[in-house]
C-alpha cells in the first residue's frame, strides 16, 4: 500500500499499516480493500445503532468485492481454456493445405491453385507467378471482371517443381489502378501461439488464423 507513514499494533499483536489522511482509497488494491474492511468489522459494534447502517454497507461491498474478483477469475479461466482448446484444434491444420490472404503461393508437382478478388470492376487484369528468382513462369490476363467477385485461378505447369511461388494481380479500369486481394496456397507446418493469437506456421512465415478462408485444396 502507498501512502504509509506507520504502522501500529492491535491487541493481537498484529501490525496494522496507517497511512497518511490523504490517501486516495479509490487507488486501494483489492487485497488491501479487504484487509481494511476486515479490520473494519473487528471493530464494529453491531448493537450500536448509528453503526448498523455502516456495517450493512460495508457487507454489501464486501459481497460485491467478492463477486468481482470470482468473476474475474472464472474469466480468466475460461480464456485460458478456450486458448488451449483452440490450439489443440488449429494442430488438425498441420500438413494441410490452406487458402489465405497473400501472395506467396504453395505449388506442388506443378499444380497450385490462387484466388483474388477486385475492389473495383477490372477492364483488364493480369496475373504473374514468379519464382524465387523473380522470373514470371506463368502468366494470363482476363478483360472485364467485376468487383467483388472471388475468382479462381488455376496453375498447371508441368515444368514447375515443388515448392513456393510469388503472385501479383496488376488490374487497371481505364487509366486507374484498381486494389486485388490475393489468396495463395500454404501448407501448414505447424501451430503455435503468437501473444494472444493462435498462428499456423509455414515455409515462409506464420499466417494468423482470421487470414485463413479455406482448408484443403
Amino acid at each position: 500500500m502507498d501512502n504509509v507513514i506507520g504502522t501500529i499494533t492491535d491487541f493481537t499483536g498484529e501490525q496494522i499499516q496507517v497511512v497518511d489522511a490523504n490517501y486516495d482509497n479509490s487507488q486501494m488494491s483489492q487485497e488491501d480493500f479487504l484487509k481494511v474492511l476486515l479490520a473494519n468489522f473487528q471493530y464494529q459494534d453491531p448493537f450500536e445503532a448509528e453503526d448498523i447502517s455502516q456495517f450493512i454497507d460495508d457487507t454489501l461491498s464486501l459481497r460485491q468485492l467478492e463477486t468481482m474478483n470470482n468473476f474475474e477469475e472464472a474469466v480468466q479461466t475460461l480464456t485460458s481454456g478456450s486458448s488451449s482448446t483452440l490450439l489443440l484444434q488449429a494442430s488438425n491444420l498441420i500438413n494441410e493445405k490452406i487458402i489465405y490472404e497473400g501472395n506467396t503461393t504453395y505449388i506442388e508437382n506443378g499444380t497450385g491453385k490462387i484466388e483474388f478478388r477486385l475492389a473495383e470492376n477490372g477492364d483488364i487484369v493480369d496475373v504473374y507467378i514468379y519464382d524465387n528468382e523473380g522470373n514470371v513462369v506463368k502468366s494470363d490476363t482476363f478483360a472485364n471482371l467485376s468487383a467483388g467477385t472471388i475468382y479462381p485461378y488455376e496453375i498447371d505447369e508441368a515444368s514447375l517443381g515443388t515448392g513456393y511461388y510469388s503472385v501479383a494481380v496488376i488490374a487497371r479500369n481505364g487509366e486507374e489502378n484498381v486494389e486485388a486481394s490475393v489468396y495463395s496456397t500454404a501448407l501448414v507446418t505447424g501451430i503455435e501461439r503468437d501473444g494472444e493469437n493462435i498462428v499456423a506456421l509455414y515455409e515462409y512465415g506464420s499466417i494468423d488464423l482470421n487470414s485463413i478462408s479455406q482448408i484443403g485444396g
